[in-house]
């Protein structure tokens, strides 16, 4: 059964630093393009980094360009979110998804709060 587990968030100063993981089990995670996405009270649900399978190419929300990286390591099944100058807009659940064809798997989310 393909499951998506993440980890790492919490409660972080404005301008501090969290990474998030996201393990995947049950599915053949090396040919699934990786995505975070995140969820702030309120709002839609947006697209914040998307990776593919390979790792070879990248995209970000404009919000987060030059303050967010995402990673992989298909050897671990797992993907990363590095979040750096985090802002108090950061604040959201945060989803990674598992997307391949029609094949999409979603993680529980995990609370990510920046506040003073």
């Amino acid at each position: 059964q393909a499951q998506l587990v993440e980890s790492g968030g919490g409660l972080v100063q404005p301008g501090g630093s969290l990474r998030l993981s996201c393990a995947a089990s049950g599915f053949t995670f090396s040919l699934y393009d990786m995505s975070w996405y995140r969820r702030a009270p309120g709002k839609e649900r947006e697209l914040v980094a998307l990776i593919t399978s390979t790792g070879g190419s990248t995209n970000y929300a404009d919000s987060v360009k030059g303050r967010f990286t995402i990673s992989r390591d298909n050897g671990k099944n797992t993907v990363y979110l590095q979040m750096n100058s985090l802002k108090p807009e950061d604040t959201a659940v945060y989803y990674c998804k598992a997307a391949l064809r029609m094949l999409i798997y979603w993680g529980q989310g995990t609370q990510v709060t920046v506040s003073s």
